[in-house]
């Protein structure tokens, strides 16, 4: 932990361009709020104190994300950038070196937010700046002649020539909270704004004879902020794609990176292929040699070796074994534990159930609250009942149990081993081990029956 360094993280802005009931910071990039990747680059700085600023009507995020080792700043009044950093201010000794971030600006990482806490050293101001093509919107970075940085004009107050600077100001600085605070009770509002701004204490420092240290980056993505869904979109397609980039250099096929969706933490063994439209989400292990197919979904699951996930499969919450083989069409629900072998084919659903080694449910069906033995081969049209609609009942099947389709187990209901079930049975009583049962009513031909035919008009 470094005992000189403060976060300030703003994130008490509206964001009335979202057009959303969700607080802006909220809305997600990569399966996770924006805020929570902002905080997760600060807290790898180790810094004593992250100070989140939130706004009147924010509540819903210090609920949210109540979870975040951070420190909740309320900012009752929607005064400006500066007058949201000073509220946290109160809170932090001037010794700090004070480093602020936005809680828009998902992409930042911890390496140039290094590089900007350095540049603040020695009582020098750190200034994060980056050169666009179209710097349209931003504040301007303003040099002298020797190229020092004297000011930032916001946009809305530059004149035609500074309107033409491409050097922009990113909004992030480090300095000592003892010259922060300063310059802070020294702004005003008299501005296009009507706002107390941030960028206003660079001319103080410049004033005031501070070093302003301007770092930049070249990767415009880190520093880019959203204030609509379309940047929203654009920037999730940029972590999508360094996601997909760093697990193809790990050894991960991909038949198409620019249709794989990471919204969480994958870990994966060798020779791994994802086919296209995957997404995962949560916590995902896969294990060596497994094959994802076309538009799967993977969610909070552990794959073993040599697992086969056919297309359009969905899987939740569940652990499976070596040389499992899943899909196409199939469903797992949460709390599904498969054994090595185990095959769950097309249309098949299985919930909150176990299944033991080289059982077969090929295609159909619906397994619930069920414990498989092993080598069990249940046909086409199988059903386990239940739910009596208060209460689920458990349903027990014994190992080297067949069977047979259009079946209905209505559970609480036992098979014992070796027994096997006729097809088109409903079993409501336990089934003896080694045995056959069936449950099937008579079959009849009415001879000499005929078709009703619509009488002639």
């Amino acid at each position: 932990m470094s005992t000189q360094l403060t976060v300030v993280v703003l994130a008490a802005g509206q964001g009335t361009r979202m057009k959303s009931d969700l607080p802006k910071v909220l809305h997600t990039i990569g399966g996770r709020p924006m805020l929570t990747r902002v905080i997760d680059s600060a807290r790898s700085l180790s810094p004593q104190a992250i100070h989140v600023v939130y706004g009147h009507g924010g509540e819903r995020v210090r609920e949210q994300l109540s979870a975040l080792p951070v420190n909740w700043v309320l900012q009752s009044r929607q005064l400006g950038t500066g007058h949201a950093v000073n509220q946290a201010m109160a809170q932090i000794a001037d010794s700090q070196t004070v480093l602020v971030l936005y809680g828009d600006v998902p992409l930042i990482s911890p390496e140039t937010l290094s590089r900007l806490v350095a540049a603040a050293e020695n009582e020098c101001l750190g200034l994060l700046t980056a050169e666009l093509p179209d710097p349209s919107g931003y504040g301007r970075i303003v040099r002298d002649a020797a190229g020092k940085v004297q000011a930032i004009v916001e946009q809305k107050d530059a004149t035609p020539e500074q309107l033409a600077i491409a050097e922009i100001n990113t909004g992030m600085l480090a300095v000592n909270a003892g010259l922060l605070r300063g310059w802070l009770d020294s702004i005003d509002n008299n501005n296009a704004q009507g706002e107390y701004y941030l960028t206003d204490i660079v001319a103080l420092a410049a004033g005031s004879g501070v070093a302003i240290n301007a770092i930049s980056t070249s990767d415009l993505a880190e520093i880019e902020g959203v204030n609509n869904r379309c940047q929203l979109a654009g920037l999730e397609r940029v972590l999508q794609r360094r996601q997909a980039d760093h697990l193809m250099l790990e050894g991960v096929t991909l038949r198409d990176p620019a249709r794989f969706d990471l919204r969480g933490s994958l870990k994966v063994g060798r020779d791994v292929e994802i086919d296209i439209g995957v997404l995962i989400e949560g916590e995902v292990e896969i294990g060596d040699r497994c094959y994802i197919g076309p538009n799967c979904i993977l969610k909070d699951v552990v794959l073993g070796t040599d697992v086969r996930i056919e297309a359009n499969s969905v899987l939740e919450s569940s652990t499976l074994g070596d040389h499992c083989l899943i899909g196409p069409f199939a469903r797992l629900r949460p709390d599904c534990q498969l054994a090595d072998g185990v095959k769950v084919g097309n249309f098949v659903e299985v919930k909150k159930s176990t299944v033991d080694k080289g059982s077969k449910i090929n295609h159909l069906t619906y397994v619930g609250d069920t414990r498989m033995g092993a080598n069990v081969n249940v046909g086409a049209g199988t059903i386990t009942c239940n739910y009596d609609g208060v209460n689920k009942h458990l349903t027990v099947i014994g190992d080297n149990v067949f069977i047979g389709s259009d079946s209905q187990l209505v559970a609480p209901v036992a098979i014992g081993n070796d027994a096997t079930i006729g097809a088109g049975s409903t079993i409501t009583r336990d089934v003896p081990a080694g045995e056959l049962t069936l449950s099937r009513s008579e079959q009849k031909t009415r001879k000499g029956w005929k078709r009703p035919v619509k009488a002639k008009r």
